[in-house]
């Protein structure tokens, strides 16, 4: 395999050093009220980022909301694959995402949008309703941000070329903001 295991490891380790630590803090701050004042949460991507999606909602609407006072109102709108298929079909792909937020979003909820290449025409639409309609944006981007990273209000960049280490990196972050509500409970 010569070396490529180790390779990976090595650059893994260097790629998640650029994660802006601060800014997830900024994030989980931000969760953090949201969930005080009973705000939606909606996060959203493609392929591996909506994997990633899938699993920090089960994190939070679960593990850090069982058994708790206070609970998430997380959704990840690439979870209904009926919707999303009627609108790529009838509609196109590019409103999957943005045509579910218009029925829920509120002023005042959170978009985390979760996009390697930050250039994801779907994602790009969410995040510019999102923008335009009061909501908190939040983009997790890799590379150089894409248009996606000048579009968030807060955004939180693995800065690697690399899509697998991008979104190791991604998740990394999902389960800082997770495990914060899960293991400390909240409460900045």
């Amino acid at each position: 395999m010569n070396g490529f295991v180790q390779d990976y490891k090595s650059r893994l380790f260097a790629a998640l050093d650029t994660i802006p630590l601060d800014k997830v803090e900024q994030a989980i701050v931000w969760l953090e009220e949201a969930r005080d004042q009973g705000r939606r949460v909606f996060i959203c991507g493609n392929g591996g980022s909506a994997a990633s999606a899938s699993h920090i909602v089960c994190d939070m609407v679960k593990g850090a909301s069982y058994q708790r006072d206070k609970k998430f109102k997380m959704m990840a709108l690439n979870d209904s694959l009926s919707t999303l298929t009627a609108y790529s079909n009838d509609v196109g792909y590019e409103v999957v995402f943005v045509e579910p937020l218009k029925n829920f979003g509120e002023p005042g909820d959170i978009l985390i949008a979760v996009s390697g290449s930050g250039n994801s025409p779907n994602v790009l639409r969410a995040i510019e309703w999102a923008n335009e309609n009061g909501l908190k944006t939040i983009g997790l981007t890799g590379r150089d941000g894409g248009k996606l990273g000048p579009m968030s209000q807060l955004e939180i960049r693995v800065a690697d070329p690399h899509m697998g280490r991008i979104e190791d990196g991604h998740m990394t972050i999902l389960h800082m903001i997770g495990y914060y509500f899960m293991e400390q409970g909240g409460g900045c």
